[in-house]
């Protein structure tokens, strides 16, 4: 009975060990949707070892895909994939499949929609110039153009929103100053300089592949399947992809796809050219209508502080109209103390005819007194007019 007892304990313990591993495992791995150029889509919930394995990239590629790490906006060229990171978008695209990840994000949801219907193949009784068009670009550059066109449209939307919110902001500042107002336009400001961060980011990202035509030339993947493929390129080669019943269909279809670039120069790479060009320019428009925004702020804020400013110099206005006020009552209070002393001054006696003459004459003067430090005041153009 006791033997049984024990030999039951260590069960659920191996059992609790197993469940803990099951736990730590699934809490390592990461929900992915694969879409390949068969039109086919599954969800992935795999560990970054066998993302790893699948596409061929090391740890430090993937890291960058990690969302709990700040990474900026990168688009990295590799022997088999292309690791995108662009913003809420982080995908892997290699010659024959797209895996993008947490597909079930908001932000994400219309990617995943658009992909399904981009990289859906064409009938196959359908053979008119459209379609011919459509399947002469390779599959990673159809995957790319998605992600690409997401994040545009997805930067440019938000920059919209922004547009519609900070305009009637400043000019309600403009119109009236208060505290309320600075604060919302504050906190516009620091969104604006966030979102002109993040396009910015994504857009010298463009324009450092565009410089570079070898960047470029690592993104034709479809390019270096074929080369490798051929028989020009030897079979002393090592082998990169494993064994599988499709595997000859899939050179064949990344064959036929990048045949124009691969009997023409194999550094040519017009046609990725084009197609970053394209929405380098819908990136640049949205950097410029945030700069427009940004000046249109900076704009505002000399505005303001012209107002301000002048609000101050009437303050100062007031201030030396008092000060000059009070140094001539100084004086009529100075010549009131003088006389209302007592003191025995023989000509205290029997001249109380003369208090009325003391007290115009003393009026008079600081009058007098203040009508000339007005008048050299605006002389000088220390008050206006």
């Amino acid at each position: 009975m006791a033997a049984a007892v024990v030999v039951a304990g260590e069960a659920a313990a191996a059992a609790a060990a197993a469940a803990g591993a099951g736990g730590k495992k699934r809490g390592a791995s990461r929900s992915w949707i694969l879409f390949d150029a068969a039109g086919e889509e599954r969800v992935l919930d795999a560990d970054k070892y066998a993302i790893m394995h699948r596409v061929d990239i090391n740890a430090r590629d993937l890291r960058i895909l990690d969302p709990l790490l700040s990474y900026p906006s990168t688009i990295l060229g590799r022997e088999r994939a292309i690791v995108l990171n662009l913003e809420h978008i982080k995908a892997i695209i290699t010659a024959e499949e797209v895996l993008l990840r947490d597909p079930l994000d908001d932000n994400v949801i219309p990617v995943v929609e658009e992909l399904r219907r981009r990289l859906a193949p064409s009938s196959a009784t359908q053979h008119d110039v459209e379609g011919a068009e459509e399947d002469e670009s390779p599959f990673e550059f159809r995957a790319l153009e998605v992600t690409l066109e997401a994040i545009c449209s997805f930067l440019g939307a938000r920059t919209t929103e922004l547009e519609s919110a900070a305009y009637p902001a400043l000019d309600e500042l403009t119109s009236k100053i208060s505290s309320r107002n600075l604060d919302r336009v504050r906190k516009l400001k620091s969104g604006m300089t966030r979102l002109n961060a993040r396009v910015q980011k994504v857009r010298d990202e463009l324009e450092q592949l565009l410089d570079d035509d070898d960047d470029m030339a690592d993104l034709y993947l479809s390019r270096k399947l074929a080369g490798a493929a051929s028989p020009v390129s030897g079979s002393g080669g090592p082998n990169w992809f494993p064994a599988s019943p499709t595997i000859g269909s899939k050179i064949s279809r990344a064959s036929r796809a990048s045949a124009p670039t691969i009997h023409g120069n194999e550094n040519d790479v017009e046609e990725l050219e084009m197609l970053l060009e394209a929405y380098f320019m819908q990136i640049d428009g949205t950097l410029n209508k945030l700069t427009t925004l940004r000046e249109y702020i900076d704009d505002t804020e000399d505005y303001i502080n012209i107002q301000l400013d002048n609000h101050r110099n009437q303050l100062i206005q007031l201030e030396l109209f008092l000060s000059s006020g009070t140094v001539c009552l100084s004086l009529y209070s100075l010549v009131a103390g003088i006389f209302g002393m007592n003191i025995p001054y023989t000509w205290n006696d029997n001249h109380g005819y003369v208090f009325k003459w003391v007290v115009l004459v003393s009026g008079l003067f600081c009058a007098f007194m203040f009508v000339s430090i007005v008048a050299y005041a605006r002389h000088k153009g220390l008050v206006g007019s």
